[in-house]
This record gives C-alpha cells, structure tokens and sequence, in this order.
C-alpha cells in the first residue's frame, strides 16, 4: 500500500470525521482524530476571549505540530482529521478578525505559525469538504453536541468564507474540493462511492513520492 498522507478539512459539522472513519474502514488506511489533549486555557478562553486567545491558539499549534510530527514518522497510509493548517489559518485568524486577538498577539502567533509550516512535509493531499451554512446547521443539529447548539449562523459563515478563500488558495498541497450539500455518505453507499471516485482519480493522476 503507498503511504499516503491525507487530510479531511472543512467546517464544524460537514462531516469530515465520519468521512474519515468510512474511508479508513474501505481503504485499510490508518484513521487520525483531532488530538484530545485538554486545553488548560480553554475555560479561561471561554470566560474571557480577547485575554486568553493567544495563550489558547498557541497551544492548540503546540499539539497540532506533535501530531502533524508524530504522523510523518508512521510506515502506514494515514488519513487525518483536520490540520494544523485550519487551526492557524482559519480559526485563529477569525479569532484576530473578530477582535479577540490583538494585531501584536496574532502577527507574533501567526509567523510561529508559518515558520514551523515551512519544515513540516505536507499531506499528499487535501480534501476539502465544503457545505452552506444552513446544512451545516442540520448536520448540527442532527448530531446533537450540547456545546454546538448555539453557534451563532454568523459565525460558520465567517468560517465558510475563510475556508473557501484558504483552499482556492493553498499551495502546500493538492486540494480536491467536494460540496456535500446534496451528499449524504453515511445513509447511501453510492454517495461514498462518489467521493471515493474522485479521491482514486487525483491519487492517481499525481506522482505521489514516499515521506
């Protein structure tokens, strides 16, 4: 099996988990979750964002980047949930865009950011999974997490607009684009087949070389 490394990225609620889980059961590839350690700043962050953003968002990287770290040195094809790349570019940036991080605290977090990007061996591939506000809602909803019912509509379109400007832009690795405003890849196995079609046909027409 090549040694691929591949990421979901997207939006809370699109789906990149369970796509993550699908895949790796279809491929044999090894899943990789968002990292769980907890966060000894987030209840202050919660408490008092523009105070705690920067101290939060470093540590969030600091475990990104182990991860990022720890999953080059696997012999195995990897497929990863989420990466550091949308911690900084997406939700730290909105965070310094809604005026919760100082232009100091975020041009000094931002070029830690990008000087550590520089030595890490990106992914193979990017798969951006991409939804409308009102379906991310659903999925939402649908999923029932107490602590994501009340994300304001304002805030996953600021994170949608963000996300498409990141991926049209995003020059580390291969992007494949997927709107799933009409896929529903848990319930229909044709629609998992789908996305499987178009992720074969890219790997397949690049010239992927070993980490």
């Amino acid at each position: 099996m090549p040694k691929y490394f591949i990421t979901i990225a997207g939006n809370i609620g699109v789906g990149k988990s369970t796509l993550v889980q699908l895949l790796a059961k279809r491929t044999g590839w090894e899943p990789v979750y968002e990292a769980v350690a907890e966060n000894p700043y987030l209840a202050d962050f919660y408490e008092d964002m523009t105070r705690w953003s920067f101290n939060s968002q470093v540590f969030f990287l600091s475990r990104r980047l182990q991860q990022h770290h720890t999953l080059l040195q696997r012999q195995n094809a990897i497929i990863q949930d989420r990466s550091v790349y949308e911690d900084a570019e997406i939700f730290a940036q909105n965070l310094y865009r809604q005026g919760h991080m100082s232009d100091r605290d975020w041009h000094c977090y931002f070029d830690l950011y990008q000087t550590l990007a520089t030595v890490l061996t990106p992914p193979h591939l990017v798969i951006y999974l991409k939804a409308s506000v009102p379906t991310l809602q659903q999925r939402i909803a649908h999923r029932g997490r107490d602590y994501e019912q009340n994300i304001a509509e304002a805030y996953l379109a600021q994170l949608n607009d963000l996300y498409d400007a990141w991926a049209s832009s995003f020059s580390r690795s291969a992007v494949l684009t997927i709107d799933t405003n009409n896929l529903n890849y848990v319930q229909y196995e044709a629609h998992l087949d789908q996305i499987w079609q178009k992720i074969d046909e890219r790997l397949q027409g690049r010239d992927f070389l070993a980490l």
